[in-house]
């Protein structure tokens, strides 16, 4: 079975900066498993994957504009202290979530003055070509219910 809408996709995985620096692996842990066609990979890494079977191995580099985005500075900001979690210890590199007008999103610290914080809603990897090492294991056709709930069930999925 080859890759394409509403398959079950198993991939082995290596992400790395365009400096070599490995971001993330799926090594020595259990294979990235996802429903394709339905937003659980970035847009760049999904179109490459489309049509390739069970044993393909791929090298992908895909753009900012095919993965998290180009860094917006429109999503720094200045917040005083005081709307931040009581007694947080505050540091730079450090996670929140908060409340935008797109919903919940996820905000590092990036700057710590006397009286406010410096938030950066951009994705970590915005404005990063991300380059991948990707091997097939596995290509099946999804459940209903898997299709229904958004998600992969059994093995490498969710458990309900």
């Amino acid at each position: 079975m080859k890759i394409q809408e509403k398959s079950v996709v198993a991939i082995e995985y290596t992400l790395t900066s365009d400096e070599g620096e490995v971001i993330d692996s799926s090594e020595g842990g259990e294979p990235l498993t996802y429903i394709h066609g339905v937003g659980g990979l970035i847009p760049g890494l999904e179109r490459e994957l489309e049509g390739k079977g069970m044993g393909a191995m791929l090298k992908v580099r895909v753009a900012p504009e095919d993965a998290y985005g180009v860094r917006d500075d429109n999503q720094i900001a200045r917040v005083p202290k005081t709307q931040m979690p009581k007694g947080a210890p505050l540091e730079v590199g450090m996670q929140f979530q908060a409340a935008g007008p797109e919903g919940v999103q996820v905000v590092t610290v990036v700057k710590v003055e006397d009286d406010a914080v410096w938030l950066d809603g951009n994705h970590p990897l915005a404005g990063m070509h991300l380059n991948f090492a990707v091997t097939v294991v596995s290509v099946r056709a999804a459940t209903e219910e898997e299709l229904e709930h958004g998600h992969v069930h059994g093995p490498g999925g969710h458990h309900h």
